[in-house]
């Protein structure tokens, strides 16, 4: 019992100890409902800290953002797409031998079993006009035997390829409709990282569908585009993008177009975090271009460049760390008329800001040739300014026609005007170089780069214009005559179909 009385003698003795600190030592205390005062150690300081919520303040919102109305807005001009692709049809499996009674059981085994057969993809379209233009990325689309469209009040459609682009992956269709409802093209050049952004489209088939997220980055390059002289300066969201999204809307709070959805950053096929769209403002190019010409206008600058970090920028001795740096400047180029040279930096285009590579292919795709632009650029530790005149993918400021550039997709090479150097030292008064080959009629006759045409089925060649419109009709055997930079002469004949 002693033992007993001993412990809570010393329980009650540390009780009012505790409080006499409490009252006499602490800095703060509890007083008649005052405010509560807290103080932290820290690295010898007091730091003062407070709640991370003040659900009591009245001037604090809750609201979560609302994006009924912009969907009422954009849905219906959101549409399904689905393409039939003819697919060739395997080879009949040989398990039991090439014998008479296979075939007596099973049917021959020829060509006619091997027959192509149709198989089908399925993407998303945005209605840019009332009278039933619909642009969506080219993948959806491209070497489509039938593309069928529905709309979002179940009507359907079949419908024709205007044109395509597959260095933007984009394709414009049309419809036999009118009184169409459309989304209007915003400026995706004011779109903000941090935005709310809306994702439209079908995906897994799912009719309709509407996700949220925020703009994440823009200008990205993902190199997801195997083209030649591709465009890549997505925008980056983390709204839920799935297959069957492709070609779909991506809007702004307003309701307002700022990209077409085409890929994701994922291991699985699925949404994983990350979508890309391709801005509204190339789209729109791309769309006026196929609409007025049958075929995209890319006005180029005629520079190769790269990257250019801090690190870089050190070891070369720059000043600057944002840009896209000049590896090369190619010949007879626009860039070469206007004076730039390698190792300069490209920081701006007319009033665009350039701080990447992606950002100056991106500004100068929307330009067309035969546009004047003015190129800010550094050198030798100051800014310049010149003006250049873009030219077109054959070194020329003219438009180009769909015509010439299935002929020469067909020829699988390049051409250009042969230089008057070139012409006068050979002692010639007209002539067509080839500037590059690849897979094609050309390369499968044995013409090589350099070589100048100076006719084609005995009619004279002067620009590149003249291979389109000579060949325009033309089948069978088809000769071509002209001489290479060294002087040699010779004939070269092609297969037309």
């Amino acid at each position: 019992m002693k033992k007993f009385l001993s412990l809570l003698f010393v329980a009650v003795l540390g009780g009012f100890v505790a409080i006499g600190v409490d009252y006499y030592l602490l800095p703060s205390r509890i007083d008649g409902g005052a405010d509560v005062s807290v103080t932290i150690p820290h690295r010898g300081d007091r730091v003062p800290a407070a709640l991370a919520a003040r659900l009591s303040d009245p001037d604090f919102s809750t609201t979560l953002p609302d994006f009924t109305l912009v969907a009422e807005m954009t849905v219906d001009a959101v549409v399904h797409i689905r393409s039939e692709f003819e697919r060739q049809r395997s080879p009949q499996s040989d398990r039991f031998g090439p014998d008479d009674f296979f075939d007596f059981f099973f049917g021959p085994r020829g060509p006619d079993q091997r027959q192509p057969r149709p198989s089908q993809g399925a993407g998303s379209g945005v209605i840019v006009s009332h009278d039933g233009y619909i642009i969506t990325n080219n993948h959806v689309v491209d070497n489509a035997s039938k593309i069928e469209i529905t709309l979002n009040d179940n009507r359907m459609f079949e419908a024709e390829v205007v044109g395509n682009d597959p260095t933007t992956d984009l394709a414009l269709l049309k419809i036999d409709a009118g009184d169409l409802p459309s989304l209007n093209f915003g400026d995706s050049d004011g779109v903000l990282v941090g935005e709310w952004v809306l994702a439209i489209g079908n995906p897994f088939n799912l009719e309709s569908t509407v996700t949220a997220g925020i703009v994440s980055a823009k200008g990205r390059n993902i190199n997801i585009l195997r083209e030649e002289m591709a465009i890549e300066s997505f925008i980056q969201t983390d709204a839920a993008v799935n297959p069957g999204n492709s070609g779909g809307a991506l809007v702004n709070s307003r309701g307002e177009l700022i990209g077409i959805n085409t890929a994701i950053a994922s291991t699985t096929g699925t949404f994983a975090g990350y979508s890309f769209a391709v801005p509204s403002n190339i789209a729109l190019k791309v769309k006026e271009d196929l609409m007025e010409y049958g075929e995209v206008q890319r006005g180029l600058l005629g520079v190769q460049i790269s990257e250019l970090t801090s690190r870089r920028a050190d070891e070369l001795g720059i000043g600057i760390n944002q840009g896209a740096y000049v590896e090369s400047v190619n010949e007879n180029s626009a860039a070469e008329e206007a004076g730039l040279r390698e190792g300069d930096v490209i920081i701006g285009i007319d009033d665009t800001t350039i701080r990447s590579p992606s950002a100056l292919i991106e500004t100068v795709a929307r330009k067309r040739p035969g546009d004047e632009v003015r190129v800010k650029y550094y050198r030798n530790g100051r800014e310049r300014e010149t003006s250049a005149t873009l030219k077109n993918v054959y070194g020329e400021f003219e438009r180009v026609t769909r015509d010439r550039r299935e002929v020469t997709e067909m020829l699988g090479a390049r051409f250009e005007a042969a230089s008057a150097e070139d012409l006068d030292r050979l002692n010639l008064d007209h002539g067509v170089q080839v500037t590059s080959v690849s897979q094609g009629l050309i390369r499968n006759a044995g013409i090589r780069s350099g070589f100048i045409i100076i006719s084609i089925a005995n009619e004279p060649v002067s620009s590149p214009d003249d291979i389109s419109e000579i060949l325009e009709d033309k089948s069978g055997g088809v000769l071509i005559e002209g001489v290479y930079p060294d002087g040699t002469r010779a004939y070269y004949g092609i297969g037309l179909d």
